[in-house]
């Protein structure tokens, strides 16, 4: 059975690069602003083996790591042999994953949810393009990031992009499912939704 547009949830992490920062705040609020109601919401500390769980570990998710990955090095003019010691997208995308297991890891994440009208895409609008640096200004990245894949494969380390937000309706309620129980998520009314939906 379809549920209500405004009935969509989907799942935002503020990463540990915009907790550092102090950008919790600044997020939850643009959130909010637009319109959309947080459900669930919890700081936490990740564990490997839960980002382990989190990041998808099917060939064809990690080879797209990879082949993005060998993107960047022959866009930028890079040796992906010299620094990665492989061209082989499996192995890149390997390590890329890897790379972002230890990022997720190294610090309190904030991980929420988010429910309203598409909220799949709006999160996803909100929060801008995956590369920082390729980030329209007005999203979150674009505003408070300038980090990109070039930089990051030179250094051997995730891209810092200040947060994770589901890709798709079905990405959504698998990653919610992930990371929150039934009894963490609430039901209310906001104030304003007879204005907003």
């Amino acid at each position: 059975m379809t549920t209500h547009p405004k009935e969509e949830k989907t799942l935002l992490i503020i990463k540990p690069d915009a907790v550092r920062r102090g950008l919790i705040g600044e997020i939850i609020k643009r959130v909010e602003v637009r319109g959309l109601k947080i459900v669930a919401l919890r700081m936490f500390w990740a564990k490997p083996e839960d980002m382990d769980r989190h990041y998808p570990k099917d060939q064809t998710w990690i080879r797209r790591l990879g082949e993005k990955t060998l993107t960047t090095y022959e866009k930028y003019g890079y040796d992906a042999k010299k620094e990665l010691g492989t061209t082989d997208v499996l192995e890149i995308g390997t390590q890329v994953r890897g790379w972002l297991i230890s990022f997720m890891t190294a610090g309190p994440l904030v991980k929420m949810i988010v429910q309203g009208v598409h909220a799949v895409d709006m999160v996803r609008k909100l929060v801008g393009q995956t590369m920082p640096a390729m980030a329209e200004m007005g999203t979150i990245r674009g505003d408070y990031s300038v980090d990109s894949a070039a930089a990051a494969n030179q250094d051997k380390r995730a891209v810092r992009n200040l947060v994770h937000a589901s890709e798709t309706p079905d990405e959504a309620a698998n990653e919610i499912g992930l990371w929150f129980s039934k009894n963490e998520i609430f039901e209310y009314p906001r104030s304003d939704e007879d204005a907003i939906w």
